[in-house]
């Protein structure tokens, strides 16, 4: 009987051991609760689902169910658990619980990571409208800019006068001295309904680039002239102009500024949108692109430019396009799809000779060539620039200049100096400004001028001279070769000297004169020890010094004087035959120059005779032809047939 009472003492003492750990743990379970809804709500939602009764229960197991229905949110749940069933319940509600705890975690830490994203978004946005505000009522400006403002506008309403080039630069076609039938040209080619590309051939300083210019606004009055009244006039140097093969930068054809590397502008930047920007090509879009000195152009850029003209457009690539891109402006898909326009007309200047030029580029183009300007343009030039300096010329003044410079711009410029040395010479201010030959030949002396074709003196015979006529670029010179011959001391062991500057084509062409010589004569040069020189060491590139080489030798074989008053040009064969040379005209300007008044060209040249008032030019087929006019009756007396 004693042992079964302890036995039960036993037992109910477990049990309410068992009961007091399930309390502990449902108060646990029910803080843990609390602690993540907060005692308030966790009312509220222990109202809402009618099972605020259950949780303030003394009973254990109604309880246990009201935190079911609490953390399942399930106010269904009616069936209150058996108390053998609770501990299993109970760490299912620990790990439901959990899981809602960490979630509850997570998504508080996402919402605070976007609520600060939110809050800086926020403070741009703020800080933007502040800006903005500030710009509209302000502007950028602060003392400091202000300040350097007012420097910019003092600096600029200080102004020097007008340069010389400036004011005394032709401002009508009809100013333009020496250049009628180019000008006449250049106008038939802008006025018809079907303008062409245009390449200036010329000397510098005659005028190309002014003319083009006032052709484009002669072409503007003339009805069936496709430019409009505001046609552009787009001028670059081509030596300016280089080909880029990493094509970042093309002023020229344009290039594309892509976001990363060349820096699109800046909206465009965060896109990722690359920029296409249009160069001159399409500046010059309906009106004129005058590229100067475009022979000196990159053959790369020449190629690019060529497939410009063809296609009237200029396309773009770049591997940060994207067509399909929502966040590309229109603008910029339609240089990319369909390029940028480039309907233009080309007119280009050049210095050099046609021959110079990129085939595939002269190929599109049709010629117009300015001449050199003779000494008496040049005097009509100087005389025109001091009417519009105001000042007086004294006699032989503009004749000084002209002796100096068959460049228009060159003379001008000469003129302003002397005409700044006269006003810093003047005593009075009353007094008017002359300019004398003095104050030319001092301003020459002063800019080390050496005269442009020295005059020759084209008078009487001399054994052994003759003058033969050269050409440099688009300016034409007359060269003094000399000769003598010495009977050699052994028969046939004759020597030939020649200076080495004339070129190898010169003594090409005392060979050539050798055999026709002896087809005249009978005379072997072998059999002379012979000297031949170009007086100033003037070079002969080409064959042109072969009629002149037979003069000057025949000359000093037979001791036969050379009239001084004719000079000559033209390839000479082994036939005797007399073969035409280029720049007729360029060494016809030369010697009249130099006052060379006759001169003996090729017959097949007759065509490129230009009309030179005052000049006798002669064709001749022969040398036969060629010798009495400088030889005269000597010929028959020296028995050359």
């Amino acid at each position: 009987m004693k042992q079964t009472l302890t036995s039960r003492i036993a037992t109910k003492t477990e049990l309410f051991s068992e009961t007091k750990q399930l309390e502990r743990e449902i108060n646990a379970l029910y803080s843990l609760l609390a602690g993540m809804l907060g005692a308030e709500k966790l009312v509220l939602k222990a109202g809402k689902l009618e099972a605020l009764n259950l949780l303030r229960s003394q009973d254990l197991q109604e309880r246990v169910l009201g935190l079911q229905i609490v953390i399942y949110n399930n106010p269904a749940l009616k069936e209150v658990p058996a108390l053998e069933e609770i501990p299993e319940i109970l760490q299912e509600l620990y790990d439901d619980l959990a899981e809602q705890i960490a979630l509850q975690t997570v998504e508080e830490t996402i919402e605070q990571k976007v609520a600060a994203k939110m809050q800086e978004k926020h403070d741009e946005y703020l800080l933007e409208i502040k800006k903005q505000l500030l710009k509209e009522e302000k502007g950028p400006e602060n003392p400091q800019t202000l300040k350097k403002y007012a420097q910019l506008e003092k600096l600029r309403k200080k102004k020097l006068n007008r340069f010389a080039l400036e004011l005394l630069r032709p401002q009508k076609l009809e100013e333009i001295v020496g250049q009628e039938k180019a000008i006449t040209a250049l106008l038939a080619k802008l006025a018809s309904p079907y303008p062409q590309h245009i390449i200036i051939y010329g000397p510098p300083g005659v005028g190309k680039t002014t003319a083009a210019r006032l052709a484009l606004e002669a072409a503007k009055k003339i009805k069936e002239s496709p430019f409009a009244a505001d046609a552009p006039f787009i001028e670059v140097d081509g030596t300016t102009l280089r080909w880029d093969p990493r094509e970042i930068a093309n002023p020229l054809l344009g290039s594309v500024h892509d976001p990363i590397y060349q820096g699109a502008r800046r909206d465009l930047i965060d896109g990722g949108v690359p920029e296409p920007k249009p160069g001159l090509v399409t500046e010059a879009h309906g009106g004129i692109l005058f590229i100067d000195e475009i022979g000196e152009m990159d053959i790369q850029l020449q190629s690019k430019l060529l497939k410009v003209l063809e296609d009237k457009k200029v396309d773009f690539e770049s591997a940060y396009y994207d067509p399909t891109d929502p966040q590309v402006p229109k603008y910029i898909h339609e240089l990319f799809t369909k390029g940028a326009p480039a309907d233009f007309v080309l007119i280009g200047a050049t210095t050099r000779p046609p021959h110079a030029i990129n085939p595939a580029l002269r190929s599109r183009c049709t010629a117009v060539f300015f001449e050199p300007l003779t000494p008496r343009q040049v005097e009509t030039i100087v005389q025109e620039a001091a009417v519009k300096l105001k000042v007086e010329l004294a006699e032989g003044a503009a004749a000084l200049i002209a002796d100096y410079t068959t460049e228009g711009r060159q003379a001008v410029n000469l003129l302003a100096d002397a005409y700044g040395l006269a006003l810093y010479r003047r005593r009075q201010e009353d007094n008017p400004v002359i300019i004398s030959k003095e104050l030319v030949q001092e301003t020459l002396r002063a800019g080390r001028y050496v005269a442009n074709t020295p005059k020759k003196k084209a008078a009487g015979e001399a054994v052994g001279k003759v003058y033969g006529l050269g050409v440099s670029g688009f300016l034409g010179s007359v060269l003094e070769i000399e000769a003598v011959a010495f009977t050699a001391s052994d028969p046939g062991k004759g020597t030939i000297r020649f200076n080495e500057t004339a070129g190898s084509m010169a003594k090409d062409s005392v060979f050539n004169a050798a055999a026709v010589i002896r087809r005249l004569t009978g005379e072997k040069l072998h059999n002379y020890d012979l000297h031949i020189n170009v007086i100033g060491g003037g070079r002969i590139d080409g064959p042109s010094a072969g009629l002149a080489m037979v003069i000057v030798l025949l000359s000093a074989i037979k001791e036969l004087p050379v009239s001084q008053q004719v000079a000559v040009t033209g390839e000479v064969s082994l036939q005797g035959q007399v073969r035409p040379v280029g720049g007729i005209a360029e060494k016809l300007f030369g010697a009249r120059l130099a006052g060379i008044q006759t001169v003996l060209v090729p017959y097949e040249n007759k065509a490129d005779i230009p009309e030179l008032p005052g000049m006798r030019v002669i064709p001749v087929k022969t040398v036969g032809e060629a010798l009495p006019w400088l030889f005269g009756e000597k010929i028959k007396e020296a028995s050359i047939e």
